[in-house]
């Protein structure tokens, strides 16, 4: 009798398990039905939420076409809760609400954008953290009338929604506002380059500045200062959904399921847990950040991990760790910041159109390996090793032009 695997979330971490776990299992001869639960007909790439909110018809792919090849089965409906002691799940469709029964289930339903815990915020700011979000800040943009624009939050994503509707639309001022320095995650290199940027693009800065209230016609901050905006877009911080504490598995503060290091809930070892609403370890001990960087290793590893357990053997535990950080300044400027396995930044980051190029790639390629083409996977491998051999090069031709211009100097 075939093994039942629900994978709930068909983001980049849950299609990454289900498509490997597909695959493993035919390779090893293992008998599984894979069923991928998700709540639309298609795979939204949401690293680019940024671009469709200004305006560009990008990121969206059909479900079936990244499933091709695979015995998955789609199944579009809303998760509406997880029965651990009968092992089933209340699925809500357009239709009718069913249960699907699991033998081992992958819980890969991400975040969404955390409620705004400010007055007025609910009713007037627009958020970009789902599909349905950034639609509705490019058709607000295209109805006409927006010449301000505020966006609240100094993190990638606000950089990334500021600089490409600045971009898309000179014509609307766009104002960042942040309650402490903008990009916190980046060197010094990398920051001074951002902040040219930014004033390139004509995007006003606002740092160590925190919002009190959001009206219709903009924000009001902590000071009683008014900054008028006919848009406002919020992009300060994520939540994960409640379904995992309500079910019973073992959370932490968040609701972010507490794994072990083959991505098993601590608490129910049918239950696999990945991406955002995971609480995995970064190498220093510390809970990794949400991001597409880690939900993809977390759904391979999750994958790796159900196969190698239904045949006998035991998992190993994937080490993670960072790379860089990408965001994007527009289409034809961006920022790739190297970080340490920890994800502390490092002197060593590409700029320009290089990096835009970067980025690029890198979200195309992220696609690539949530949909199983393994040639992508490993050119994306082989791309980050040349990125980093080029920008070590960099950093030592800049670095011994310092030393050069200083011995210069004294003599």
């Amino acid at each position: 009798m075939a093994h039942d695997i629900v994978v709930l979330g068909a983001g980049y971490a849950g299609l990454a398990a289900a498509r490997k776990i597909d695959q493993d299992a035919r390779a090893r001869a293992v008998d599984v039905r894979v069923t991928l639960v998700n709540a639309s007909a298609d795979f939204v790439e949401r690293v680019r939420l940024h671009e469709v909110a200004a305006g560009r018809d990008v990121g969206v792919r059909p479900l079936a076409a990244s499933l091709e090849g695979t015995g998955v089965e789609p199944s579009v409906g809303w998760v509406e809760g997880i029965d651990l002691r009968t092992r089933r799940v209340r699925v809500r469709t357009d239709a009718d609400t069913r249960e699907l029964g699991y033998d081992t289930l992958v819980h890969a339903l991400g975040s969404t954008a955390a409620s705004a815990p400010v007055p007025g915020a609910a009713e007037h700011a627009y958020t970009c953290a789902t599909l349905g979000g950034a639609r509705a800040v490019a058709a607000r943009l295209a109805e006409g009338g927006v010449r301000r624009l505020a966006v609240v939050g100094g993190g990638l994503t606000g950089i990334e929604v500021a600089t490409e509707i600045a971009e898309s639309h000179p014509d609307v001022r766009a104002e960042l506002l942040t309650r402490g320095v903008v990009a916190p995650g980046t060197h010094a290199r990398g920051r001074a380059h951002l902040l040219r940027a930014l004033e390139r693009l004509g995007v006003a800065l606002r740092e160590n500045t925190s919002v009190a209230e959001v009206d219709a016609s903009g924000v009001r901050l902590t000071d009683g200062t008014r900054v008028a905006a006919d848009l406002v877009v919020w992009t300060v911080g994520f939540s994960v959904p409640p379904l995992a504490r309500e079910a019973g598995l073992a959370v932490d503060d968040d609701g972010r399921a507490w794994v072990d290091g083959t991505q098993r809930s601590v608490s129910h070892p049918d239950v696999y847990v990945v991406g955002d609403a995971a609480h995995g370890a970064a190498p220093d001990g510390a809970v990794m950040r949400m991001s597409c960087a880690m939900g993809l290793p977390m759904g391979s590893n999750a994958a790796n991990a159900v196969i190698d357990r239904m045949t006998g053997r035991e998992p190993a535990s994937a080490p993670f760790g960072y790379v860089f950080r990408c965001v994007s300044l527009g289409r034809r400027d961006g920022l790739i910041q190297f970080v340490t396995a920890t994800d502390a930044p490092r002197s060593l980051v590409l700029t320009g159109r290089l990096a835009a190029g970067c980025k690029e790639y890198i979200v195309s390629s992220a696609y690539g390996q949530a949909s199983g083409d393994v040639r992508m996977a490993d050119s994306y491998l082989s791309v980050l090793r040349r990125l980093s051999r080029r920008a070590a090069r960099r950093h030592a031709l800049s670095a011994a032009a310092r030393t050069g211009a200083v011995g210069a100097a004294g003599r």
